[in-house]
């Protein structure tokens, strides 16, 4: 079933991708960033220089073949299959989606299809990312610097996706290159909100009963969590801190397996925003 539900995420995501490609994207002369910008610039170019139409899956196909190769030997066996699965099913649904869909949407004002198209790429990336894999591209890039490496690589990519957007702008106008950076900004956006799986939270948790908090959060998420002593001055009584951080979904199973062992504990959940020093990642196979 889990497997099931995986896969049926990741063919409504590929199918949001490759329609809002043929909808919203092309609607507005967007160019999205990662690889689908590059290959849409490579039929643009293919078109105006030699008059030849290049297939966006073949394009985007080949593009995709050495980092799916790197994310399969680096980062994870099904992780990847299941990237690559998305990869395969968005590339030909955007070559063969039937008319009929894309005639469903037909919008002719270039900001709301920048807005409306980022906030729809957003949520079938969203889909793909709770899935367990990702459309693709520069995310293979990404995750592998920042397993490999330990660091961030997000700031490389948008400096691809800021070179992308001067090609765009030098093949087609500068109005094209503003909307596509407001169709990224909503992207990135509608991420935050649709998808928190790679934030981390930090838990105080005062509590009587420690031990048996602990080992919950221990079990639950292998995380550990560093215990303060001190006095409630309230009830007079002595009381024990725990600190720990851990990933944004494990709060929601972590807040009401604390309140089960212990009704009376009290607890702040506090967004983290950067974070040094080793942290647990789950594997992503």
């Amino acid at each position: 079933m889990k497997t099931l539900k995986r896969i049926i995420l990741l063919v409504l995501g590929s199918a949001l991708l490759a329609l809002n490609i043929n909808t919203f994207v092309h609607a507005g002369s967007l160019i999205p960033g990662g690889f689908t910008g590059v290959v849409l610039l490579i039929q643009e170019c293919t078109r105006r220089l030699w008059g030849l139409a290049v297939p966006f899956s073949l394009a985007l196909f080949a593009l995709n073949a050495v980092p799916a190769f790197i994310s399969f030997r680096f980062i994870g066996k099904w992780f990847s299959i299941y990237s690559c699965l998305v990869i395969f099913l968005s590339g030909l649904l955007m070559d063969f989606m039937p008319p009929l869909f894309i005639e469903l949407i037909q919008v002719h004002d270039t900001l709301l299809s920048a807005v409306f198209g980022g906030l729809l790429n957003a949520l079938a990336i969203s889909l793909c990312l709770h899935a367990g894999a990702t459309s693709g591209g520069t995310d293979f890039i990404a995750i592998f610097i920042s397993e490999k490496y330990h660091r961030d690589a997000w700031n490389y990519i948008l400096i691809g996706n800021c070179v992308i957007l001067v090609f765009a702008a030098a093949l087609f106008n500068l109005n094209t290159a503003l909307y596509s950076i407001i169709f990224q900004f909503t992207t990135t956006m509608g991420l935050n909100a649709f998808y928190k799986g790679y934030q981390q939270m930090t838990l105080f948790i005062i509590t009587s009963r420690p031990d048996e908090v602990y080992s919950l959060i221990r079990e639950e998420t292998n995380h550990a969590a560093t215990s303060f002593t001190g006095q409630g001055h309230y009830e007079k009584s002595r009381r024990v801190m725990l600190y720990s951080v851990v990933s944004a979904p494990e709060v929601r199973i972590l807040v009401p397996g604390i309140k089960k062992i212990d009704p009376g504990a009290f607890i702040n959940v506090i967004k983290t925003d950067q974070l040094g020093g080793r942290f647990y990642r789950r594997p992503k196979d």
